[in-house]
């Protein structure tokens, strides 16, 4: 993994990216996972108002954003980094989470599809593809109930790439948060260029206690 995100990645993330002026680098990331174009984005502050409640194992993820798409729909989107423990107990915690603080708007707005998108560092499952999405069976489930549960998967050691000149925007970002093509990221895209330099301001000016 990229070693600007080692230590307390989530905490490191969403202290660079959970503000209005760096909305811009989480949308063209969560554009690339989920394939979609998002027509406006906005922080939920309900993580950063309760974080000094929550107890640790509740205290995660980097980001809970409302977006609307270009065709209008609504959905709820969570990024998280998870480490090799609990990984399953983690995603459906941190999906229930961001799904089930649509309760805690202010706004008077309707539930919508909640999408979370879990970045790990691991191999969890080596016959699924480095991207894989977890959804509610609609042989098992209503289709109201497969509207609302998407479980995107990103294994990190699993993805691979052979030719950098070449590089798509979603491999852009894939290189660079497992840490390799970095340069190549950066000149791909200039919101991974943005994150960069917030990082690198991160660390220069982190006190150590």
């Amino acid at each position: 993994m990229n070693r600007k995100f080692v230590a307390k990645s989530n905490f490191v993330l969403r202290s660079v990216l959970n503000t209005k002026e760096n909305i811009d680098i989480l949308e063209e990331f969560i554009e690339v996972i989920l394939n979609i174009e998002i027509k406006e984005a906005k922080i939920n502050p309900y993580l950063e108002k309760m974080k000094e409640h929550l107890p640790a194992e509740e205290n995660f993820g980097i980001v809970d954003l409302r977006i609307r798409t270009i065709e209008n729909e609504e959905r709820n989107v969570g990024i998280q980094m998870i480490d090799g423990e609990h990984v399953l107990t983690k995603m459906l915690l941190y999906y229930a989470q961001i799904h089930g603080n649509q309760l805690e708007y202010d706004e008077d707005r309707e539930i919508a599809k909640t999408n979370t998108i879990n970045i790990l560092d691991f191999v969890l499952n080596k016959d699924l593809d480095y991207h894989s999405k977890m959804v509610v069976a609609k042989e098992t489930m209503s289709n109201m109930i497969n509207d609302y549960l998407e479980i995107h998967i990103i294994q990190l050691p699993k993805f691979e790439l052979q030719n950098t000149e070449n590089m798509t925007l979603k491999q852009a970002w894939i290189s660079y948060w497992k840490g390799e093509n970095i340069q190549e990221a950066i000149n791909k895209s200039e919101k991974i260029k943005k994150l960069d330099k917030l990082l690198e301001k991160y660390w220069r000016e982190e006190v150590m206690e």
